[in-house]
């Protein structure tokens, strides 16, 4: 009975990657870091609460009408948080830190009111 030699490498190469498989089944190359992911949440959250001040600058001022000043509420941030990124739970000096931060950035001291400095 001849034999293929290109068919049995094949089977064996197989065999082979079926072995590796089963050795390193499950195997993480590197595991999750509690630190890390817990830092990532934060970051997350507080680009979150960054960009929830600046949508809501923006609608602030689209709502405006021509010669009145743009009112931006911590409640805005907040809502905006929620609606947009799901953050049920928004403090409200977390709210009025990232509106302060993004209020100052936006030179909103000429046309916008807020309540994030009381």
């Amino acid at each position: 009975m001849a034999h293929d030699p290109g068919g049995l490498l094949f089977v064996a190469l197989g065999l082979i990657v079926v072995a590796a498989g089963g050795v390193w089944k499950g195997r993480v190359l590197r595991p999750l870091s509690v630190k890390r992911a817990q830092a990532a949440v934060i970051r997350d959250r507080s680009r979150n609460l960054l960009r929830s001040a600046d949508m809501a600058i923006a609608e602030a001022r689209r709502r405006a009408a021509r010669g009145e000043p743009a009112i931006v509420t911590v409640g805005d941030v907040t809502r905006v948080a929620c609606q947009h990124y799901g953050h049920v739970l928004v403090e409200r000096e977390e709210a009025a830190a990232a509106l302060r931060q993004r209020y100052e950035a936006a030179g909103c001291r000429a046309d916008c009111m807020t309540d994030a400095f009381d």
